[in-house]
């Protein structure tokens, strides 16, 4: 059964470069004031996401981070191109629906201190986006800053081998994406997110991955040829997360 799931993801990913999905996305982080996030998630359960849809964004997944002192809500939109986001969000934010929204939601005080955005674009590589149920799963956000110089060579091992190794070893990929060009990082930074069962599932897919070895070699050949660490040091930033009740991704 193991060497089935594997099987059928490595093809998903061989699909997946024959059909890269061309839409933009947008990651939104944001930050709840104090004691607000459950009020937060209670307006996108209700209203936001709704509207989302309304006004032509796709509503791919809703995260929060496992340990969230932050009081962070992490999500992910699709849009067929930066002028459609624009518009879509110019509309959703002008609708007299969602100002009676806000003017009822923060009736006692915004509900958000600050918001990031950041557009990608997916890699060659990137498996096709599987929203739905897959029953109770952790999310792990994962950010590498790739050396200078080095963004292609790290995007080649990842292509090459580290996707069909994480296969082998029981992760789950839900996509992999780069800065588009006018973003911070667009040279040097590649952003994914994979799913585990557990904690303890994440630990031991890991563990083993990093002792096989066909990632040894690899990971060795691709730093020989580079001259050193396709990351810069502490270049890879892992974050924990759940997906909120309301998240097409589950």
């Amino acid at each position: 059964m193991k060497k089935l799931v594997v099987l059928i993801t490595l093809l998903c990913l061989t699909n997946a470069r024959a059909a890269k999905d061309t839409r933009v996305f947008e990651m939104r982080t944001y930050y709840a004031a104090p004691g607000k996030l459950d009020a937060l998630l209670a307006r996108f359960r209700n209203h936001t996401c709704r509207l989302f849809e309304k006004y032509g964004m796709t509503n791919i997944g809703y995260w929060v981070p496992v340990e969230n002192t932050d009081n962070k809500l992490i999500y992910l939109l699709a849009f067929p191109n930066r002028e459609a986001r624009d518009k879509s969000f110019k509309a959703f934010a002008s609708s007299p629906e969602w100002k009676a929204v806000v003017k009822e939601t923060e009736a006692s005080g915004k509900l958000v201190v600050k918001i990031e955005s950041l557009f990608l674009q997916t890699t060659d590589f990137s498996p096709p986006i599987q929203t739905g149920d897959a029953g109770p799963r952790l999310f792990e956000l994962r950010e590498y800053t790739a050396s200078p110089g080095n963004l292609d060579a790290l995007l080649a091992r990842f292509r090459n081998h580290t996707c069909q190794l994480f296969a082998k070893h029981g992760m789950t990929q839900i996509g992999y994406w780069t800065p588009m060009k006018d973003q911070l990082g667009a040279e040097n930074r590649l952003v994914y997110i994979l799913a585990h069962k557990d904690a303890e599932a994440a630990k031991a897919s890991f563990a083993a991955f990093r002792a096989d070895p066909v990632w040894i070699a690899a990971k060795k050949a691709s730093e020989d040829k580079a001259g050193g660490s396709l990351t810069v040091p502490d270049g890879v930033k892992s974050t924990m997360m759940k997906a909120t009740d309301f998240s097409p991704i589950q």
